[in-house]
């Protein structure tokens, strides 16, 4: 199935331009770059200062909350107050349960943004059973009460975005498909047809999930669709709830960043739970790496050796703790150095003490380190493997448990460890592929360049496939900068985008010296983490706040990963309002969910069980309610 121009040679797929007041989208228009107020849309000179700081910053397309009558009318204040002081950038308003306040609103902005899920269908988180009438009725009734938007909007030139989120899926919807990227993208088709049915199609369309293999795969199916039906719009691209700080940034790049791979993608939000200013030149950095389409490298029209509308992970031969049904794996670089000393592997999750003559690990502890020619004259972690190049691992640690050598091309005299090898190849070079078809013991090293390190690792990828070639294999992408937010999101983008397609047994985050081995290695973690390969630490699904927002979220979530940081691999969901949960904390294990003013719901997975807890014992009763179900560790 179709869902990019040609997925082994990156272009921007083209879509149909949309117009949102002065701003274009989609067609031949760059990346654009928006975000949300979080103040209350009631609160006009606050919501004015806060749009003119993020205009200020780069935002190009600013939207505020409006879920009642009331708010919709105030955005005719907002916006008279910003062309006073001179701003006249477009306006959303963002719309989930209420037609009449999208109706208002869609007189005065400049685009308005519905959720499929929420709008006009039914979401009572029940399992209820359709039969084909019952469904086609729900969907005449949709159409009845979605149809008059569109027609307001095509009679005042006001844009739409059809934004659908995952974890907002109807119960008519969800009875049909369930909880998958096919019942997304049919949510969202629905509503495309009825626009389509009236003439309409100045509107744009996201497929927003928290988990970035369903965000992925959903965008992809959407694209499919639209080919197959012959009429593309122009897609906003978010991973919603993405969270704050590293995390947030990293699953942002490896969501977003795997569809720009693609050439997927006419407008961005980089959805952190920080002030809104802080996302812009997040989405700024990740976006300009895909301004210029790179120069073609491979036949069109070849076959992809995998389902890109579903994540399965390659099959490859298990060597040592590489490979097969083992996680990826982790490596740390050490060649650089001048000396090696037991300091430098605190850096990637290591701590030697030398009054019990010990060291200890750290979850975030790499798998692997690779010294080059550095010689490593002490006792090292016994989880640890140092790699060496070929030579220097001959003269000096072929007799040494856990260290291995690296080849930079295969041995005339063969590979010389009897149980790990790790060879260095140039996944451009498929013509001589066949030399490495029958070797056992050994993992492939693939470096690619930057520009096309994606559709460069697909290709290695399809050839390995149609020579049966299953060895292990270790992603390494370099980069130079040494801005350390865009080496995050960078190497997010790169290598999250080919973990996704299923390929990879561990990662390589190479660097320059400015940053740090802490941040290589957490940044490492993060990826993995953020494309669900290995789960290492924690997971918080919090929303980037907004008018709605009955608490302060960024001061909740650092309080909540204060107290949870330590509980590796729990989900934890942390939603300002009943519009964001449970819905869109769907896939969380917990939720903290402001329901009113200083009031909380606390859940467990979609189920509340405990409610109206006073906002100043929530985060306590949160901790009790984890350790009720068992999920509770004692931080170490």
């Amino acid at each position: 199935m179709k869902y990019c121009n040609d997925p082994f040679n990156r272009s921007r797929l083209k879509t149909n331009e949309v117009k949102v007041g002065k701003l274009g989208i989609g067609g031949k228009h760059p990346i654009r770059i928006q975000s949300m107020t979080t103040k209350d849309t009631m609160d006009t000179e606050g919501s004015i200062e806060e749009s003119i700081r993020m205009i200020d910053v780069g935002c190009e397309l600013v939207r505020l909350t409006a879920p009642s009558k009331k708010e919709a009318y105030n955005l005719e204040e907002i916006k008279k107050g910003l062309k006073e002081k001179g701003y006249d950038t477009p306006l959303v308003a963002d719309i989930h349960f209420t037609p009449n306040a999208a109706e208002i609103a869609a007189g005065i902005v400049e685009k308005v943004r519905v959720n499929p899920g929420n709008y006009a269908d039914k979401k009572k988180f029940e399992e209820i059973e359709y039969t084909d009438e019952s469904y086609q009725a729900e969907l005449e009734r949709i159409e009845e009460k979605f149809t008059p938007l569109v027609k307001l909007c095509k009679e005042n030139g006001t844009a739409m975005r059809i934004g659908t989120n995952h974890g907002s899926l109807s119960d008519r919807i969800l009875s049909r498909f369930g909880d998958t990227p096919e019942g997304m993208v049919e949510s969202a088709m629905e509503f495309i047809h009825i626009c389509q049915k009236n003439d309409f199609h100045d509107f744009v369309i996201s497929m927003k999930a928290s988990n970035t293999l369903v965000m992925v795969q959903a965008y992809r199916f959407l694209v499919a669709r639209m080919l197959d039906e012959g009429k593309v719009y122009p897609l906003h691209l978010g991973v919603t709830e993405a969270g704050d700080g590293e995390d947030g940034r990293i699953k942002s790049a490896v969501g977003i960043g795997a569809l720009l791979e693609d050439g997927l993608g006419d407008t961005i939000r980089v959805s952190l739970t920080e002030a809104p200013e802080a996302e812009i030149p997040v989405a700024e950095k990740l976006a300009q790496n895909y301004k210029e389409n790179p120069t073609p490298t491979f036949k069109t029209d070849l076959q992809l050796p995998y389902n890109p509308l579903e994540y399965e992970r390659r099959a490859s031969m298990e060597i040592a703790n590489i490979g097969g049904k083992n996680h990826p794996i982790v490596f740390a670089d050490l060649s650089e150095k001048e000396t090696i000393a037991q300091a430098n592997f605190f850096g990637f999750g290591y701590n030697y003490s030398k009054t019990i003559d010990k060291w200890t690990t750290q979850d975030l502890a790499a798998d692997y380190v690779f010294v080059g020619d550095k010689t490593v004259d002490f006792e090292i972690p016994g989880m640890l493997g140092v790699v060496a190049n070929a030579e220097h691992w001959e003269e000096n640690y072929s007799d040494k448990k856990h260290f291995y050598p690296l080849y930079n091309a295969i041995p005339v005299n063969g590979f010389k460890h009897k149980a790990l090898n790790f060879l260095n190849w140039n996944p451009e070079n498929t013509k001589e592929i066949d030399k490495i078809q029958y070797l056992n013991d050994v993992v492939l090293i693939l470096e690619a360049p930057t520009e096309n390190f994606t559709q460069v690792m697909r290709n290695f990828y399809r050839a390995m496939v149609l020579h049966n070639i299953d060895l292990p294999i270790i992603l390494k992408h370099s980069t130079s900068t040494e801005d350390l937010e865009a080496f995050q999101l960078w190497q997010s983008a790169k290598l999250g985008s080919v973990l996704i397609d299923g390929f990879g047994d561990g990662i390589w985050v190479n660097s320059t010296e400015k940053i740090s081995p802490q941040l290589v290695n957490t940044t490492s973690f993060g990826i993995l983490q953020a494309t669900r390969t290995r789960i290492s630490k924690t997971e918080y699904i919090s929303c980037p706040s907004c008018g709605r927002t009955l608490f302060d979220l960024q001061e909740t979530t650092a309080k909540i990963r204060k107290h949870t940081s330590h509980l590796k691999g729990v989900k934890i969901g942390i939603m300002g309002c009943i519009v964001n949960g449970p819905g869109e904390m769907a896939d969380a294990d917990y939720g903290y969910v402001g329901t009113r003013p200083g009031k909380i719901h606390l859940y467990k997975e979609k189920t509340v069980v405990k409610k109206n807890v006073p906002e100043a014992e929530a985060v306590e009763a949160l901790i009790e309610l984890i350790k009720e179900n068992g999920d509770w560790v004692e931080p170490r």
